[in-house]
C-alpha cells in the first residue's frame, strides 16, 4: 500500500497496530486494548483527514497509483461478457483509449475511456492515458454504431488530458475532439458519463459530454491541471496548490456551478481503499441513471441535452 504526504499519520498509526498484534502474538502479554485503543484513534483520524481535503488533496487522490482505472470498473460491472473493439478505420489503434461492448444485467452497453497504465511498461503502452486523434476517431466509431443499435453510451473520464505531440496536432486533434463534441450533443442514445480519476482539458471534453455526469468524489475536472496553471501564472510549479484551490476544480465545486449532475461518494480513504464497494457504487448509478433516461424518446433526449449545455455560464447580471 502506498501512502500520499497527507496520510503519513494513518501510516504510523497501522504500524503501531501491527506491531501491537505481533506483540501479542508473540508474547503472552495481552494488548487487546491497547489494539482497541489504536484502532479507535485510526477511525477517527481517517474521518479527519478525509473529511477536510484540500482541492491538491484530491488531486492527489485522483491520481493515487492504486486507484482503479478504466478498465478495472469495466471489467467489475461487466464481467465476461465485455468485449473490446479497436481501431478507428483510418489510422491505427489507440492503446490509450479503450471501447467495447458489455453488458449490466440483461442490457447492453458500449463502454468508452481512457486507460492509464499500472506500471512503466503499460503506461508506456497506454501513453498514460493521453488518446491522440485516432484515440477520439474510435470512440466516435463506437458511439455512432450504439446510436444505430439502440445502445446506450457509458464513458468513463481519466486522462491528463489529449496528447499534444506534434504527430498528434498533424493528424487533427483539435478538430477530432471538436467533432467528438458536437456529435454527443446530437447522439439519440443515453449517454451517462463518470469522471473516475483526472478529467483534463479538451482530453476529457472529448468523451464528456452526457445526459448524466457523475463525478466520483476524490477526482477533479478542469480546463487545466494545476501544475500547468501554476507554471503558466507563476513560472514555478511551486504555487500548484494555490492553483488548484483557484480552479475550483472538485467535485463539490463542480455540482456548485451546475457543471455536473451528481457526486458519488467514494470509501473513507478513497476508491482504492474499498474497491468492490466503489465498482458495485458506480454500477448502481449507471443503472439508476439509466433507468430513468430510456423513458424519454429520443427527440426529447437530445433536447434536454442540448438545454443542459447551452444554460451552462449563462449569466444574468
Amino acid at each position: 500500500m502506498e501512502y500520499l504526504d497527507f496520510e503519513l499519520p494513518i501510516k504510523e498509526l497501522e504500524d503501531q497496530l501491527d506491531k501491537c498484534m505481533v506483540i501479542g502474538e508473540e508474547s503472552d502479554v495481552d494488548v487487546s486494548e491497547t489494539c482497541k485503543q489504536i484502532e479507535k484513534k485510526l477511525i477517527t483520524m481517517r474521518k479527519d483527514i478525509y473529511k477536510n481535503l484540500t482541492a491538491w488533496q484530491r488531486v492527489q487522490l485522483s491520481r493515487h497509483p492504486n486507484r482503479p482505472y478504466t478498465l478495472d470498473y469495466i471489467n467489475a460491472i461487466c464481467g465476461d461478457t465485455f468485449l473490446e473493439l479497436h481501431g478507428d478505420r483510418t489510422v491505427r489503434d489507440d492503446k490509450a483509449m479503450i471501447g467495447g461492448l458489455g453488458k449490466i444485467g440483461d442490457q447492453s452497453f458500449m463502454f468508452i475511456g481512457q486507460q492509464k497504465g499500472y506500471n512503466t511498461k503499460t503506461r508506456q503502452y497506454r501513453n498514460f492515458g493521453m488518446a491522440n486523434p485516432e484515440g477520439y476517431r474510435k470512440a466516435l466509431r463506437l458511439m455512432k454504431s450504439a446510436e444505430k443499435f439502440g445502445i446506450p453510451v457509458v464513458c468513463f473520464i481519466d486522462t491528463p488530458g489529449a496528447y499534444p505531440g506534434i504527430e498528434a496536432e498533424e493528424r487533427g486533434q483539435g478538430e477530432a475532439i471538436a467533432r467528438n463534441i458536437m456529435e454527443m450533443t446530437r447522439l439519440k442514445v443515453p449517454i451517462i458519463v463518470t469522471i473516475i480519476g483526472e478529467g483534463a482539458s479538451g482530453g476529457a471534453l472529448g468523451i464528456g459530454v452526457g445526459d448524466r455526469v457523475l463525478m466520483l468524489e476524490n477526482t477533479w475536472y478542469s480546463v487545466i491541471s494545476p501544475e500547468s496553471c501554476s507554471s503558466i501564472l507563476w513560472r514555478s510549479w511551486e504555487y500548484k496548490e494555490q492553483a488548484a484551490e483557484a480552479l475550483k476544480l472538485t467535485a463539490p465545486d463542480m455540482k456548485k456551478l451546475k457543471l455536473i449532475d451528481e457526486i458519488v461518494r467514494e470509501p473513507v480513504g478513497g476508491a482504492h481503499s474499498n474497491r468492490e464497494k466503489t465498482f458495485d457504487t458506480v454500477k448502481n448509478k449507471i443503472t439508476t441513471h439509466y433507468e430513468e433516461l430510456q423513458k424519454l424518446s429520443p427527440k426529447k433526449l437530445v433536447e434536454l441535452r442540448m438545454d443542459k449545455y447551452a444554460n451552462m455560464g449563462v449569466f444574468n447580471g
